[in-house]
């Protein structure tokens, strides 16, 4: 028995990065994505700021099905979260917490992961069945402090991130204890083949300080 959200929670965890993705066609979208899987980061979060990400999300899982983890982000409401799951989306992510998207993706068995950035929003989303909270907004407010100040009373916490983390800082956040980090730019723009270059990076510098820390 293969068990959905247990087992799509453990592989981003595994995984520790994973593509943002905003684009124009679903072309670019699997160009994207072979950039990802060769660099060895085979996780990416469509997001439904852009009205074509469930195609993006279906054409992504027709071609690649399980080698890549495909999820749906920036899904504020439980018509998208329904939406996105229906178009192939094995996790969920949004820039707010909700009730009722938590309620669809736990019918369902798809991991949510809701934008906290109090401890008190973070606790709610941990009641809601949340399998990551993910610190939001971080990029320029509140950066790697904000994983901290989470883990540190709550070390059990499930962290995601995203906004602000590059090469030079994703040491940092993962040292500080987040489970998986979004990234945009890094594993977005250019060519499949530089993808795939900072890909790789992304991935040694994972399992290099994960291996420091002895995990």
């Amino acid at each position: 028995m293969r068990l959905q959200k247990a087992r799509v929670t453990q592989r981003l965890a595994e995984i520790g990065a994973f593509a943002v993705v905003r684009v124009g066609t679903v072309e670019r979208g699997l160009e994207i994505a072979d950039g990802c899987v060769r660099g060895g980061v085979p996780a990416m979060e469509i997001s439904y700021t852009n009205a074509n990400a469930g195609d993006v999300i279906a054409a992504v899982k027709a071609k690649y099905g399980d080698e890549v983890c495909v999820g749906a982000g920036t899904v504020m409401e439980p018509a998208t979260a329904r939406l996105a799951i229906m178009a192939g989306s094995e996790f969920v992510v949004s820039n707010i917490g909700s009730g009722e998207v938590a309620r669809a993706c736990n019918l369902y068995q798809v991991p949510y992961a809701p934008g906290c950035t109090t401890a008190t929003e973070a606790a709610r989303g941990l009641e809601m069945g949340a399998a990551f909270i993910k610190c939001f907004p971080i990029s320029n407010t509140y950066g790697v402090q904000l994983v901290t100040l989470f883990k540190t009373p709550t070390p059990w916490m499930p962290l995601m991130a995203s906004g602000g983390i590059g090469l030079g800082n994703l040491a940092e956040w993962v040292r500080a204890g987040v489970d998986t980090c979004g990234m945009g730019g890094l594993l977005t723009k250019g060519s499949a083949d530089e993808i795939a270059a900072n890909a790789a990076q992304v991935r040694r510098i994972i399992d290099e300080t994960r291996a420091e820390m002895g995990e």
